[in-house]
């Protein structure tokens, strides 16, 4: 500790000098965008908090409240005389919403002024029936005040036609409202809305709103915070960029010295693989003129009702064992067959005799039993149309009268 508070001491003042020098500012801008990054890494991501819905559609359901007491500006809070309403749904909406703020609305309503109540600053004594249908251009205020992510009051404009009191006009409107959003398409809309009469015989009212609105084609954008995080998110990915780069040039640098190494194992490995497939076409070519040399010697064929085996076939028999003497790992699947006269049931026992003919003939010229995969099939593969009630010659039905032989190899 003596020492080293001894070389504190003996090199402080010569730190600061060190910290200016230039070969250390690279250094300490590399460290500090590391750190940067390190302690951002989880906050740099665009999530969906990040964005929000910039147009949509709109529908509305709801309530609508009518005050139409003759002052629209005085007593507006007389819930018991200047209210009007009724204890169902009686309001619709369908609306656009854009990107830019702006909103077109299409409201539909419908109320009844109730007996008892103060309308046009009489109170009357019978029900009467209230219609509404209404355009409105709105206006989102988060675009000024900032978004809230689940607040969202408006102010709109806009005219429509009333029938109330039993008096019809035309009115031009003024709203204030705000929705606030459960979920990205559910939440609830509340508005007070001005209705001004343009016919001067009618007098003006308010209506108040309240309701369920659901929003669909949606569209997003990127809210403030989240265009913000993008900004920064692109100003880290070009240092790492940067970074990347020089990674890359000493990267390269190292492949190259892989190369060589590479090319001169790649030259080793083509050599054999051209040695296989040298090896691969001359053992296909092998088996290839085996094949044929077992189909040019053709079929065992048998006499009508006969089992066996002419001098001619005997031959044949004998040049098949020597090929398969001369190709120890040549197999054969050997099937024996009958024409379609007599039963399906003798058929059937008379190829097993001629299966059984042809093979102990093969093992008594020396090839072993395990090398023969047999099968007798009786008439089911004609080599022609002489099938049962059909009228062949004899030379035709003597082609179904035959052993067969197909090489297999392991």
């Amino acid at each position: 500790m003596i020492v080293f508070f001894s070389f504190c001491t003996k090199f402080a003042p010569v730190i600061p000098k060190l910290l200016t020098m230039k070969f250390l500012k690279p250094i300490l801008l590399v460290f500090s965008i590391m750190v940067v990054q390190h302690n951002n890494a989880q906050d740099l991501r665009l999530t969906s908090k990040d964005s929000i819905v910039s147009s949509s559609w709109m529908f509305g359901v709801g309530f609508n409240v009518v005050d139409d007491a003759g002052s629209e500006f005085s007593d507006v809070f007389n819930v018991s005389e200047n209210w009007n309403y009724v204890p169902f749904p009686s309001r619709l909406s369908v609306g656009r919403y854009f990107q830019n703020g702006l909103g077109l609305e299409l409201i539909g309503t419908y109320n009844q002024y109730q007996s008892g109540n103060r309308i046009d600053g009489a109170f009357i004594n019978d029900d009467i029936n209230y219609f509404a249908i209404d355009f409105r251009a709105s206006y989102d205020l988060n675009k000024i005040l900032g978004e809230t992510g689940f607040f969202d009051p408006y102010i709109g404009l806009g005219g429509g036609y009333t029938d109330a009191n039993n008096v019809g006009r035309p009115t031009l409107n003024t709203t204030v409202g705000f929705r606030i959003w459960f979920s990205e398409r559910l939440g609830i809309d509340l508005n007070s809305t001005g209705k001004f009469a343009i016919n001067p015989d009618a007098t003006n009212h308010i209506q108040h709103g309240a309701g369920v609105v659901y929003q669909f084609g949606i569209e997003k954008g990127l809210s403030r915070k989240g265009e913000e995080k993008l900004a920064l998110i692109q100003e880290v990915e070009e240092q790492q960029r940067i970074q990347d780069s020089i990674a890359t040039a000493q990267e390269a640098e190292r492949l190259a010295r892989e190369l060589a190494k590479k090319l001169k194992k790649e030259e080793a490995a083509a050599k054999l693989a051209a040695e296989e497939e040298a090896k691969r076409k001359a053992e296909k070519f092998r088996r290839d003129a085996i094949e044929a040399e077992i189909k040019a010697l053709g079929y065992v064929y048998f006499d009508l009702n006969s089992s066996y085996l002419s001098p001619r076939d005997k031959e044949l028999l004998a040049k098949l064992a020597q090929i398969l003497k001369d190709n120890p790992d040549v197999s054969l699947k050997v099937t024996s067959h009958t024409d379609s006269r007599g039963t399906d049931k003798y058929n059937l026992w008379l190829s097993e005799r001629r299966l059984d003919r042809t093979i102990s003939q093969l093992e008594t010229q020396g090839i072993s039993k395990s090398r023969l995969e047999s099968g007798a099939l009786g008439e089911t593969q004609l080599t022609n149309n002489c099938s049962n009630g059909v009228y062949c010659t004899e030379k035709k039905h003597k082609e179904n009268r035959r052993t067969e032989f197909e090489v297999i190899w392991p």
